[in-house]
Parts: C-alpha cells; sequence; structure tokens
C-alpha cells in the first residue's frame, strides 16, 4: 500500500489512531485548542471529562475523499418487520465511529508496514425520540443529514465497514458525545454479517 499522492502523508491515519487510543482508554476507565471543534479538542474533552467518569464514550468523525467530497458509508442491515419476520435496510451516513485498525499480521516479513485500513462503525444522527430523518436533498453532502434543527444525538448501527485511509485527505471531528445504542437485534445481526466477511 502506498501513500496517497494528493496528500504525502498519513495524518488521516495519525489522528485515527489517536481517536481509537482516546476511546479505548475511556472504555477502561468506565470499566472499573484555538478552535471550538476540532480532533485535538475531540480528543481532549474525551479524555479530560468534568467528572471523574467519562461521559462520553466516542470521538464521531466525517472522512473526506481525495476529491474533497465527504465519504457517505453504507451498509445493508435485517430489520425486523411488524408482521413477523424480516426486511434488509439500506444505511447511508457521513458520520463514524472508529473501531480499530486491521490486523498487520498478513503484513509480516514485509519490513516495517503500517496497516492503513481501519474498521469503521456507521453512525446515524436521530433525533430526540431517536428517528432517523434520513438525509435531506441529495444526501451528497453532510448537512443533508442534519435537516433543520431536528437531529439531537447519534445512534451506533452495529454495521462496520473497513476503509483505506490512503483514499482519504482530510477528517472533520465532531464533539465527543455517547452514541444510542443500536437495538439488541440490529447488533447482532450486524455483527454475524460483518464476522462473516472479516
Amino acid at each position: 500500500m502506498s501513500k496517497g499522492k494528493d496528500c504525502g502523508s498519513s495524518c488521516v491515519r495519525d489522528v485515527i489512531a489517536e481517536i481509537i487510543k482516546a476511546q479505548d482508554e475511556v472504555a477502561g476507565m468506565m470499566d472499573n485548542g484555538c478552535c471550538d471543534v476540532s480532533c485535538e479538542r475531540s480528543i481532549r474533552d474525551l479524555l479530560s471529562p468534568t467528572a471523574n467518569v467519562p461521559s462520553n464514550t466516542t470521538v464521531p468523525f466525517i472522512l473526506n475523499c481525495k476529491d474533497c467530497k465527504p465519504f457517505i458509508g453504507s451498509g445493508v442491515i435485517s430489520r425486523p418487520l411488524n408482521g413477523g419476520g424480516t426486511f434488509l435496510d439500506c444505511l447511508q451516513s457521513p458520520i463514524f465511529r472508529a473501531k480499530k485498525f486491521v490486523d498487520n499480521d498478513k503484513y509480516e516479513g514485509y519490513g516495517d508496514h503500517e496497516s492503513n485500513c481501519v474498521k469503521l462503525e456507521l453512525l446515524i444522527p436521530v433525533t430526540m425520540g431517536g428517528s432517523q430523518p434520513g438525509p435531506s436533498g441529495k444526501g451528497k453532502q453532510v448537512c443533508d443529514y442534519f435537516p433543520g434543527n431536528s437531529i439531537r444525538n447519534l445512534r451506533a448501527t452495529g454495521v462496520c465497514i473497513t476503509v483505506d485511509l490512503d483514499c482519504f485527505c482530510s477528517i472533520t471531528c465532531l464533539e465527543p458525545t455517547t452514541p444510542l445504542m443500536a437495538t439488541r437485534e440490529e447488533m447482532n445481526d450486524a455483527m454475524d454479517k460483518f464476522n462473516k466477511h472479516d
């Protein structure tokens, strides 16, 4: 894997690594700048909560492709029908949570290679009641997923994708948050599908 030609560095990978490190540190604590919104500030806020117990678990972020357009991740999840059975629902979102870097074991013996592939979970913007309004407009811009002033939180979906960070030139971090959890059925279905392709 080569570095992105247009960007010349692995700054996106470095930020993702810091986010994963901070989220892992917060998860461990929970178990026993100059910009109002920036990745550094979001990481610092996640690690420096005002109370003794961290209140947030995630630094959500947006990735931009080399053409400067936002990356809209997508996945399909099985959902229950009211009358029984299931249907397949397509999810799209420009908001992600970093889960972990892909295992480097396959690169052993090839020198000092670090994987730039990372597993990301799609986070869906939701209203106060937890409903997903879906994107307005064409769903090609980040703001299309935040219609009006209705969005109050993000929902974890359990839908994970693996991306190559060499394909991105910029990252925008949102303020730290604790996403609402997906239902157990959604998480189980997503994890079953994810593990089959892992």
